[in-house]
């Protein structure tokens, strides 16, 4: 008997094919549920897109027309501004901790608060945020929800920008800064573009991240029916209006709680592929 029909072989060859089997089906029954779920999305909320979808106001309960674009313009808002707040804190956040902070107690520090706050719950930054912001001010605002996306994506930035910077060769900076190069100019000119397409991913994918949240928003933004005029007001969110309407009794209103979830998944959906693609284009081949 040869050591490849031995029973003991025998039983791993098939505990290995069923395992196989099982994460097969296992995989399968998921693949088949995302596709059910967005498939769901995309034909009940095409039903609601139209022109006044993306440029009326919501209307009245129990009346018919009106859109969301004021939800939509408050969202890319609130998004953009949490990037403007978050991007330069995760990308210099980022650099530290792979330039300087690599074997410093506050370095590792800094990484392990980070590790924990990508996993952290979103409603937790937002009571958080709430009981900084919103409770001693008196009021929701734009600017606090914003807060809130920024720290949620802070860690997001910080993490994926130190990943890509430890990709560059040492020996690229090396060859810099043996040209004469100060280390600053090294960073902006040479180090950053080698890691450009994965630190543009890591935004992205922040991006992403905050882009479906809802319950920060509750706690800080709010939610409102007109224009935004400032910052420190209720300001309309795809996000909060999706779950007023998805729980209201009206039938025009939970159509236009399935548009405003289709034009979210798409958003998403849309951001993720760029930045796989861009990480695609920033391995080597």
């Amino acid at each position: 008997m040869t050591m490849r029909d031995t029973p003991d072989t025998r039983h791993r060859r098939a505990v290995n094919r069923a395992v196989l089997v099982v994460s097969s089906l296992a995989a399968l029954f998921g693949l088949v549920m995302l596709i059910w779920i967005l498939s769901d999305v995309a034909i009940k909320g095409m039903a609601a897109i139209n022109w006044d979808f993306f440029t009326q106001l919501p209307a009245p309960p129990g009346e018919a027309g009106g859109g969301l674009a004021n939800a939509i313009l408050g969202t890319v808002l609130l998004t953009l501004l949490a990037a403007l707040i978050a991007v330069p804190f995760g990308v210099m956040a980022g650099t530290y901790l792979s330039e300087f902070g690599k074997d410093t107690r506050l370095g590792a520090t800094t990484r392990y608060v980070a590790d924990i706050l990508v996993s952290a719950p979103s409603i937790v930054v937002g009571v958080f945020v709430y009981l900084v912001l919103v409770r001693p001010f008196g009021n929701f605002s734009g600017l606090s929800g914003s807060v809130a996306l920024a720290i949620i994506m802070i860690p997001v930035v910080t993490r994926t920008t130190e990943e890509m910077l430890r990709l560059v060769p040492k020996e690229v900076r090396e060859a810099a800064l043996a040209l004469g190069a100060p280390y600053w100019r090294m960073m902006f000119g040479v180090i950053y573009r080698a890691a450009a397409a994965g630190m543009m991913t890591g935004i992205m994918l922040a991006v992403a991240r905050v882009s479906g949240e809802t319950a920060p928003l509750l706690f800080t933004a709010l939610n409102s029916p007109y224009w935004m005029e400032s910052l420190n007001e209720p300001v309309a969110n795809l996000t909060v209006t999706l779950f007023n309407y998805a729980m209201s009794p009206y039938d025009d209103w939970q159509a236009m709680a399935w548009g405003a979830a289709f034009v979210i998944t798409a958003a998403i959906l849309a951001l993720t592929v760029i930045s796989r693609l861009l990480l695609m284009k920033r391995k080597p081949s």
